[in-house]
Order: structure tokens, then sequence, then C-alpha cells
């Protein structure tokens, strides 16, 4: 596994439960929004983390920490990542993958295998706009919709999630993502702000949440859950 980044403790990556998190290299998507551009750009000039340091601080931190947050990046970019998963797993830990949803052939194959407990799957526009909203001109967006209905399905913990920039998503795309998800059972609303290392951060904002609350409104009988994240 390359793992770029560690995070010892969260308590906000893994909901209910007290987590570390570790991020991965390397994504398919471009997203303009992206919170991780040096990963997703470059991610060979980022320090390296060996995995058997993750996995010895987990051992030692077993009976506090009560999962591991996988995230990137893009996770299922890495052939080793069932392997990893199952010696998280075997120690005793729930494991809380972070997708963009690009790869349903693995995601079955992980549910198989027992090997998920909790999925966070960005959806980053409507159908109509996916192309744009992650940098991919001609995108296929079949993958995408394989993932989001094999998770409904799946009987594994999940949410779906969009950041709300403005420049890419209109109040109109939020109101067919939730025809598309209609049913799910958590969408989150997630504030668009610039973390200084983005991709494109130019020309790009965020909704307030006094914007995002009537979306919410009309959005919320398409879930069983809906909030807004990340704005006070």
């Amino acid at each position: 596994m390359q793992i770029h980044g560690f995070n010892k403790t969260t308590l906000l990556d893994y909901p209910a439960h007290i987590a570390a998190c570790i991020f991965t290299g390397a994504c398919n998507f471009r997203c303009p929004f992206c919170q991780n551009a040096a990963l997703v750009l470059n991610p060979a000039g980022e320090p390296v983390i060996n995995e058997d340091e993750v996995l010895s601080y987990l051992a030692k931190r077993k009976g506090i920490l009560e999962g591991l947050c996988i995230t990137g990046g893009e996770p299922t970019l890495n052939k080793d990542l069932p392997e990893f998963i199952k010696k998280v797993k075997d120690m005793g830990f729930l494991v809380k993958l972070d997708t963009n949803g690009s790869n349903p052939d693995l995601l079955r194959e992980l549910a198989s295998k027992g090997l998920l407990d909790y999925v966070a799957m960005d959806i980053k526009s409507s159908k109509e706009g996916y192309a744009k909203a992650i940098g991919v001109p001609g995108f296929d967006i079949s993958p995408i919709e394989n993932s989001v209905s094999f998770l409904m399905g799946s009987g594994i913990e999940y949410e779906f999630r969009t950041t709300a920039v403005r420049e890419l998503i209109s109040p109109k795309d939020f109101m067919m993502i939730g025809e598309w998800l209609d049913g799910a059972d958590k969408y989150y609303l997630q504030g668009y702000k610039d973390s200084g290392d983005l991709i494109a951060p130019e020309g790009l904002s965020g909704y307030t949440r006094s914007e995002l609350e009537p979306i919410v409104s009309n959005l919320r009988s398409h879930f069983k859950t809906i909030e807004i994240r990340g704005l006070d």
C-alpha cells in the first residue's frame, strides 16, 4: 500500500467512532475543488509511510481506537487495498472507505469478503454535470451509477456526499441528484473551502449555509437523513 499521510486520531472522519485515518496517493479524477492536490497530481513527491508503521500504531491503540478511515486520492486504485484492509480487520478494527465510486467491481469484492463497515462515496454533480465537475471530458458515468446502485442495496452502512461548489453544481443539479439517489440512507452537502492545496481554485466559490438550507428542504423527501456539513 502506498500511504502518503497518517492522521493518528480523528473524531470527525468516521461517524460515531474514534478512528485513525490514512491517505493514499493518485486519483483518476481531476476535480478542480479537490482538497488534496499534491496527492492527486504528484503522489511520488509526497512522503511515503510504511504500512507496518500504521499497523504497529493500530496495535498499540487497540481498545482506544475503534476504526481506520482510508481516503485519498482514490484508494481503490491501490491493488494492495484488499490485502491491507484484511490485515486491519483481522486486528479487530472497523474500516471506513472513502471513494469516488469509479471502481464498483472492487467495492463488490471488498464487500463480499466482509472487509467494509462503512463507505463514504462522493457524488460530484448530477449525471449531466459529472464530466465537468471531475475535470474529465467525455467521462462514462456508468461505473458511478453501478457503485450507487450497489451501495444502496448492499446492507453496508454508507453515505453519499457532495461538495457544494457554486460554479460546478447548480440548485437544479442538486435536484437531479436527489432524483437519482432517491431512497438513499444519508446525503451530506459539504461546504466548499479553499484548503490552499486545490487543483484549480481560480474562479470557484462555495454556497453559504443560508443558500443551502432551502436546497436541503427541497431534497428532504429523497433521503432518510440529509444535512449540511462544514459550514458555520
